[in-house]
């Protein structure tokens, strides 16, 4: 098995490897990316025909603003105006889910407006990675020297062909200048296979200390990575707490993501976990992130005998038992298609209004208000996939757990700038008929309205100690912070056109679709 292969996952077989390609390798550089990009924890979806229609749209109404301002294609998709315009080609394919006009995309200025109205909106990004600098698995390279060296794309090598496109420089220009990200936390994931592990511990509270100290405010928040059932586990969460002081917690029911662990445990165990919870309640250190969901198409085979961990059916229990603790499920727990279309996953919805175990969490937080969703990945793939799916998915979150219990999250810098996805947050709306058909009371309402801003970053600024009271009121340190002046010589330099529409995780081949 080469490096590569163990990135994206054990449960890739040669065949479904051959299906598959870095997303870093497309040629055609949208401002929202026109087929599903995987961070490797899960098989991407090919192509569907509504993506492609969504691709030639962009491209040609790209093609026909770049000629009316006398610039390149790209350069025009890397500016607001192109953002609008690929939100435009969404709405054409798919209907009115988005909220964009025909002015905003074919007008430079009125889309540079429309941005200025987001100034100083709080976005804390509640999952983000990167590598370690002596990180040494160049497995992650792999898709992209193939490309290379088969010339199928002649720009795929403008970028540095080493690691630094997922390490801490690219990240901070990814999300701090690149997207209106105000605050990111940053995390990190085990492997049963030390090596592979992309930060420690140390690492990731060394990068918040080095970002925080440069800035002069707080821009960057760091987990502790537990490791439930490894050798002496607990004294790692002892060194946490005295020496790390993370913010919270983030772990792996599943013990490894990439494959079956045999360090699989479970939320509800008290043997196991009631002692940690009772010992991180009284450090202060309240808050558990937990990666559920996001497992392969051939799960139950791949993940013989630990896939059962990725659902939500230890946390009910946990929740109750733990009522102090905040349990902040990653992905939503959905479970990635298992349809051989969207199409076909969103009809199941219309019919029974159930969405594989992301309803299951729904409900359980409607029971329980420590418990919280994260859109990391599912967001970003569902929105690109069938947006209306999307809209349901969030509209569930929204109207069972309430606006107060969904965080925002990116999963970046896999994905590159965060931007689109906060742009189409900002856009989304839940179609009236559904709504009736659910319901449901509770719309996503405007880009900066309540919920919205209650998603994208009040609520994990309550989580995080953060005093969202403050932040809503326009108390925003970060606005005239070292970051920020940054910022500020980097856009007067060109740099609102300078993004590169540019993903690094996995995309399916297009003739496999």
């Amino acid at each position: 098995m080469s490096n590569i292969q163990r990135h994206i996952g054990v449960h890739m077989s040669d065949e479904e490897f051959k299906l598959v390609e870095g997303a870093e390798r497309l040629e055609f550089r949208s401002p929202i990316p026109t087929q599903v990009v995987s961070n490797g924890e899960y098989n991407p979806l090919p192509q569907t025909a509504q993506q492609k229609q969504v691709e030639e749209l962009i491209k040609e109404m790209g093609d026909t603003q770049a000629k009316r301002y006398g610039i390149d294609r790209r350069t025009f998709l890397a500016s607001a105006a192109g953002m609008a315009t690929a939100f435009l080609a969404m709405n054409k394919v798919h209907g009115p889910l988005f909220d964009v006009s025909e002015a905003e995309a074919a007008n430079m200025d009125a889309a540079g407006d429309r941005k200025s109205t987001f100034k100083g909106q709080f976005i804390f990004d509640d999952q983000t990675h990167f590598i370690r600098d002596d990180f040494k698995q160049d497995g992650l390279l792999g898709l992209t020297k193939w490309a290379i060296g088969a010339k199928v794309n002649p720009n795929i090598d403008s970028a540095p062909l080493n690691l630094s496109r997922y390490k801490m420089d690219n990240y901070l220009k990814e999300i701090f200048l690149d997207s209106e990200t105000t605050v990111s936390l940053l995390s990190g994931a085990p492997f049963d296979d030390p090596s592979w592990w992309l930060l420690s511990n140390d690492a990731i509270q060394n990068a918040c200390r080095s970002v925080n100290k440069m800035s002069g405010t707080v821009r960057m928040l760091g987990h502790a990575v537990i490791t439930p059932k490894y050798p002496n586990w607990m004294d790692e969460v002892d060194r946490a707490i005295e020496v790390l002081k993370p913010v919270s917690w983030k772990s792996y029911t599943i013990g490894d993501p990439f494959g079956p662990s045999k360090y699989a445990w479970r939320l509800d165990d008290e043997k196991l976990m009631y002692p940690f919870y009772e010992k991180a309640l009284k450090a202060g250190i309240d808050t558990i992130c937990i990666h559920k969901g996001l497992m392969p198409r051939d799960y139950e085979k791949a993940f013989a005998g630990t896939w059962e961990h990725a659902t939500v059916a230890d946390l009910e229990k946990a929740a109750k038992d733990w009522p102090k603790m905040n349990f902040v499920i990653y992905h939503s727990a959905l479970r990635p298609w298992l349809a051989d279309t969207p199409e076909q996953e969103m009809a199941e919805f219309e019919k029974t209004g159930y969405i594989p175990w992301s309803t299951d969490l729904a409900k359980i937080g409607a029971k329980h208000k420590n418990v919280y969703a994260e859109l990391g990945s599912t967001f970003a793939s569902t929105a690109v996939t069938n947006p209306r799916f999307c809209a349901a998915f969030l509209g569930q979150m929204v109207n069972l757990m309430g606006a107060d219990n969904v965080v925002w999250g990116t999963d970046s810098v896999w994905y590159g700038s965060p931007q689109w996805q906060i742009e189409a947050m900002r856009r989304l709306e839940i179609p009236e008929d559904m709504m009736k058909k659910q319901g449901w009371k509770t719309q996503l309402g405007a880009g900066n309205g309540e919920v919205k801003n209650k998603i994208l970053g009040l609520n994990s600024a309550r989580l995080y100690r953060l005093n969202p009271t403050k932040i809503a009121e326009g108390v925003r340190p970060w606005d005239n912070d070292m970051l920020a002046k940054i910022k500020g010589e980097y856009l007067a330099n060109g740099g609102d056109t300078a993004r590169s529409n540019m993903a690094y995780g996995y995309v399916a081949k297009k003739d496999a679709a």
